[in-house]
């Protein structure tokens, strides 16, 4: 049976859950209805919940902030600046992974930030994935080490309904900054990796050398 994050209920209205704690206030979450969105917005949202890196990510909306409308848009952005996004209490909202498969978001949230700290709470998300067909907290921990999204530090929430045009600005730099850094983690990566071939193989490195300085004796 597969699973499905980032999907549940709010009463009998089905919900996409795009923060699972809003930032400073954890007993609070963030939402859209997706009844209530057009297809230009809907389907796209659908699509990047049910991809990879939908499923990878530990907030839907770091996969939302690299994902787009049909008509080419930015799918966080549209949600946050036509009022789409609402703040609603973690208590309220019910997780529904999959088919008879329900837990409530906030016993969600103790659950994986507990898992953060230690083993027990893999012991816990264990005995519900026994119990009741939630999915293997190690699945859950493979999911979010394996997710390489650039988005990785959230959009910060503002304590109003929706997301400012700040929070949004300076999530764009936070990822600006993290594709640098990883860009200088390769090369260096890459200079360590060179020099290691060349230790076990001096030979071609000695014709490389060789032929550099025919090439500069021909110019």
């Amino acid at each position: 049976m597969a699973f499905i994050r980032h999907v549940g209920k709010q009463g009998d209205r089905k919900v996409a859950v795009v923060f699972r704690e809003v930032p400073g206030d954890s007993h609070m979450c963030l939402i859209v209805y997706t009844e209530l969105l057009n297809q230009n917005i809907h389907d796209p949202l659908m699509t990047t919940i049910e991809s990879d890196i939908g499923q990878n990510s530990d907030n839907l909306a770091d996969a939302l902030n690299r994902t787009y409308t049909k008509d080419g848009k930015v799918i966080l952005q549209v949600l946050h600046s036509e009022g789409m996004l609402k703040r609603v209490q973690t208590e309220s909202v019910v997780m529904t992974p999959a088919p008879n498969t329900s837990i409530k978001l906030s016993e969600l949230n103790n659950l994986l930030n507990e898992m953060q700290k230690g083993s027990e709470a893999t012991k816990k998300l264990a005995e519900i994935d026994s119990s009741m067909g939630y999915q293997d907290p190690k699945d859950v921990a493979k999911r979010r080490d394996a997710a390489r999204n650039p988005a990785k530090e959230p959009v910060k929430a503002s304590t109003n309904q929706a997301l400012d045009d700040s929070s949004l600005a300076n999530n764009l730099r936070q990822q600006a900054e993290r594709m640098s850094r990883e860009a200088q983690g390769l090369l260096a990566e890459s200079e360590r990796l060179l020099s290691e071939a060349n230790k076990l193989d001096p030979v071609v490195t000695e014709v490389k050398t060789k032929k550099a300085k025919k090439s500069k004796v021909s110019a």
